[in-house]
């Protein structure tokens, strides 16, 4: 629901300034004595950003409150699982888990920027970081039901970006 609400923001917004510069450019072209009308404008451009940067805060700070995943904290009895992204696979130390085991994956790449995301088999995504070289980022998760689980990258790392991808299998 807050996610529709930002992207159709967005859109008006977007045609709003497309609008404005549409109206300016074939404005452009006329001579006349701006003196009077500048202020004018000015004024209506500083009340349009300000009005902008409201919405937009707003907007913001409603569509964040609600993240589609849980803030998981470290645990004392989680597992660990090293993760390496490399173009075009993910290495993971271990792929099969039981359902309510914490678990923290720490992930790190060998070549390029990747993003590490954990989806359900409705390609919803449960837990996400970023892969970098000579970096380790930690997420943990504890799946509560079992099924098979996709590892996506999330960021494009080059060609076969789209392909990939491991799975996850817990019992």
């Amino acid at each position: 629901m807050y996610q529709e609400a930002a992207w159709f923001t967005t859109i008006i917004f977007c045609f709003t300034i497309i609008g404005i510069f549409i109206f300016v450019l074939f404005n452009a072209g006329t001579r006349e004595d701006y003196e009077p009308v500048k202020k004018q404008w000015y004024r209506f451009r500083n009340l349009y950003f300000l009005a902008l940067i409201a919405v937009l805060g707003i907007a913001t700070a409603v569509t964040l409150q609600d993240l589609p995943f849980d803030r998981a904290k470290a645990q004392s009895d989680q597992e660990v699982v090293d993760v390496k992204a490399m173009q075009f696979a993910f290495q993971l130390s271990k792929n099969e888990f039981k359902v309510g085991q914490p678990i923290e994956f720490k992930v790190t790449s060998s070549d390029v920027n990747h993003g590490f995301g954990i989806y359900d088999e409705n390609m919803i995504v449960l837990a996400q970081t970023q892969a970098m070289p000579g970096y380790t980022n930690s997420v943990y998760y504890t799946f509560v039901k079992p099924g098979t689980y996709k590892v996506l990258c999330l960021e494009y790392c080059g060609l076969a970006h789209h392909v990939m991808q491991a799975e996850i299998t817990v019992k």
